[in-house]
């Protein structure tokens, strides 16, 4: 094997390739140290122990495998389950049986999109025997009309009526010498223009158009417009994250053999941290997004590995996450398109 280092498995040779393909399939289904005999006997050419051992010793040195203790076993480092995985994503089909599950489930009539997204966190871990996860979209109805009620010299209280109907209410700090004949001016300015867009769309286009709107009103006044949509627009407050099938995780013996790991990772799950971090690891590009192990900046669990995917609105805007948590020995090879189906199954939906 050539010292050159390798970025995938492409690089290697057939032979090399087979044998790490298989030992990592072996670990996945057992979760234990895969030794040369039983690689010897997997492999679809003839090679003895003694060659297979040779490979392995290869591949250790390559940083893709690890002995765990003295056994001839070895499993794969988390830069070789990284290669695994990549090469996964490019030929991966979601399985027919999991594909009709989620049909099935997501087929039910149900008035709540919410109520949905429940069941399909469920159906997920139990597709998965792992944790499935969702986090919900946050309200964001198209504003029919804004205005502008000062409550104090640096308050002012702002009401919001969505084209369905529902009013929010909100508060924004406002200069203490703005005239309150400004504040009206503002509203003016925004049911004119904006009207009909979503709170993301409008904070958007407001960020956009903020010379214009200080021209029109006042300086101070356009900022604090500005300043109160990009909060209302990114706080997320309104967010769920539903997580289901945590029985699941303490079922598996690669994360019950470290307690304490899994302690962390049910108090992060219950305090529910980190719900926007994990929107933006997944909004800005397409398709599953998997962190193994240390990849993982979420859960402060370096022994687990994290599935997700976004999926979006009928204005093709990310709206929320899905996926799958568990150890880093999950089937990937399933379990990465069965999310993506997922997730583009509730985009379609929800459009």
């Amino acid at each position: 094997m050539n010292d050159i280092p390798i970025t995938s498995l492409a690089d290697l040779d057939e032979r090399a390739r087979q044998i790490f393909e298989h030992l990592v399939d072996l670990y996945l289904a057992s979760g234990e140290p895969v030794g040369s005999r039983t690689l010897s006997r997997r492999i679809p050419f003839d090679l003895s122990p003694a060659s297979v051992r040779n490979v392995m010793a290869d591949l250790e040195e390559l940083g893709l495998l690890y002995a765990p203790h003295t056994s001839a076993g070895r499993m794969p480092t988390q830069q070789g389950l990284r290669f695994f995985v990549d090469a996964i994503m490019e030929h991966a089909a979601v399985d027919p049986e999991d594909k009709a599950a989620i049909d099935a489930e997501l087929s039910q009539a149900d008035a709540s999109a919410e109520a949905m997204l429940e069941r399909l966190s469920s159906v997920l871990s139990g597709l998965a025997h792992a944790a499935g996860l969702v986090v919900t979209p946050s309200h964001n109805p198209r504003i029919r009309q804004i205005e502008f009620v000062r409550l104090e010299p640096e308050k002012a209280l702002v009401i919001l009526v969505g084209a369905d109907g529902t009013v929010e209410n909100r508060i924004i700090r406002v200069p203490p010498d703005l005239p309150t004949a400004t504040l009206q001016r503002a509203a003016h300015f925004l049911n004119d223009r904006l009207s009909g867009l979503s709170m993301r769309e409008m904070g958007r286009r407001v960020a956009r158009e903020l010379d214009a709107l200080k021209r029109e009103i006042d300086a101070l006044a356009a900022e604090a417009v500005a300043a109160g949509l990009a909060t209302w627009t990114g706080s997320g407050e309104d967010k769920r994250l539903i997580v289901r099938g945590r029985g699941n995780l303490i079922a598996d013996a690669e994360l019950l053999s470290d307690l304490e790991r899994l302690q962390k990772l049910f108090t992060d799950l219950e305090e529910k941290r980190d719900l926007l971090q994990l929107l933006s690891l997944v909004e800005e590009g397409e398709g599953v997004r998997i962190f193994i192990g240390r990849e993982n900046p979420l859960f402060s669990l370096s022994g687990a590995s994290l599935i997700v995917a976004p999926y979006g609105d009928a204005a093709h805007e990310v709206v929320g996450v899905l996926g799958v948590i568990g150890p880093t020995r999950l089937p990937y090879a399933r379990i990465i398109p069965m999310v993506d189906y997922a997730a583009r199954k509730v985009s379609r939906l929800l459009s």
